[in-house]
């Protein structure tokens, strides 16, 4: 048994047929060849205005196709341009939100290390008034001492010119 491959249509899938030789009397041998001749003695059988007539549906099915595709094509490009600018308008309004948030959290930073550095700056002059504060007090003391020396010196000299 011998089998012959011959491409069917566009899509070159594999048809097998027998031979003459290998075929029944009763089951005709089909090639693409023969399919296409049947076709033809098919159209030819009234004649050739029937196969102009094929030719001019034929044609105008595939115009009637082909504009079909390029409406749908058009509507699908328009469709995706409004899906494109719904979407972009959406993603302005979030980067508008984003940028009014950044801004928001950028003066409560500000503010937060404005605080941050009064209070530094607080606990920098609690501390030196405390030092001044310590000093003051030393001074005093120190003063008072001078002071209580100097009355007792005082005292001894007013007795040694007596």
């Amino acid at each position: 048994m011998s089998s012959v491959l011959s491409p069917r249509n566009a899509k070159d899938q594999p048809r097998t047929t027998k031979s003459l030789s290998d075929s029944s009397p009763t089951t005709p041998s089909l090639t693409s060849r023969g399919l296409k001749h049947e076709r033809l003695s098919r159209l030819d059988s009234s004649g050739a205005y029937d196969r102009e007539a094929y030719d001019a549906r034929r044609e105008n099915r595939m115009a009637a196709r082909k504009k079909a595709e390029e409406e749908a094509g058009c509507t699908d490009y328009k469709k995706m341009y409004e899906e494109a600018m719904s979407t972009n308008e959406r993603l302005k309004s979030r980067l508008q939100g984003s940028k009014q948030e950044l801004v928001l959290v950028q003066t409560q930073l500000e503010k937060v290390t404005q605080r941050k550095i009064t209070m530094t700056e607080r606990s920098n002059e609690r501390s030196m008034l405390e030092k001044e504060k310590r000093i003051q007090t030393e001074l005093k003391n120190e003063n008072q001492r001078l002071k209580d020396e100097n009355g007792a010196l005082i005292r001894v000299i007013s007795k040694l010119s007596k």
